[in-house]
């Protein structure tokens, strides 16, 4: 079952970006900074390789991924704004928010300020979940957004240019395996089983 569920993760991701684009790219982004157990650790150096095999653009694929990472962001900012803590700690299960997340991303809120949202968007975990606290703390949107979209254009570039060393480097590779496409794959499955069984459970025990 769970075999079946990761494969048509792996399928839809690499199907959205390769049919979409860049559309692709900043809905996945999107959904991933929502809340949305879709790893940007697989969105963007997917997208790197399609850089590498030059249908993608470098500019266009950070710009886009960043984007989605702030539109998403802005909704899990109004969610924090206005549901507040309250609504988190009773629907935050059903969103697959864990609440030992939310409790770690306003620790860090409440230690280093306005400022974190920016640091930690290249931070794996943190990143994800700062925007609800930001929202419950009612953090100047424009300041929130501002550090966002800086700070995602950043984590989106380190991805999508991992991604293509990973295509630079492919023919060393070549003789251990027979395509590309394997290997996406298995980095696919490995990375989305990490991130749904964290979040079923861990949200499971809460």
């Amino acid at each position: 079952m769970l075999e079946s569920i990761l494969a048509s993760l792996a399928s839809l991701v690499i199907g959205v970006i390769e049919t979409t684009g860049y559309a692709g790219i900043a809905l996945l982004m999107a959904l991933e900074s929502a809340n949305i157990p879709i790893p940007s650790e697989i969105i963007m150096p997917f997208s790197g390789f399609l850089v590498f095999e030059g249908s993608l653009s470098l500019f266009a694929v950070v710009f886009w991924g960043a984007a989605g990472n702030l539109i998403g962001s802005l909704i899990s900012y109004a969610l924090g704004f206005w549901g507040g803590r309250a609504f988190l700690n009773r629907f935050g299960k059903y969103l697959l928010v864990r609440k030992s997340d939310v409790d770690m991303a306003e620790t860090w809120f409440a230690k280093y300020g306005d400022s974190i949202v920016l640091l930690s968007r290249v931070l794996p975990v943190v990143r994800t979940f700062i925007s609800l606290p930001a929202g419950i703390a009612r953090m100047n949107i424009w300041k929130f957004s501002l550090y966002t979209f800086g700070g995602s254009l950043v984590w989106s570039f380190a991805l999508t240019y991992a991604g293509m060393l990973a295509g630079k480097n492919w023919d060393i590779l070549g003789e251990y395996f027979r395509t590309f496409d394997w290997a996406i794959v298995l980095f696919v499955l490995l990375g989305a089983a990490w991130w749904i069984w964290r979040h079923v459970r861990g949200i499971t025990k809460e």
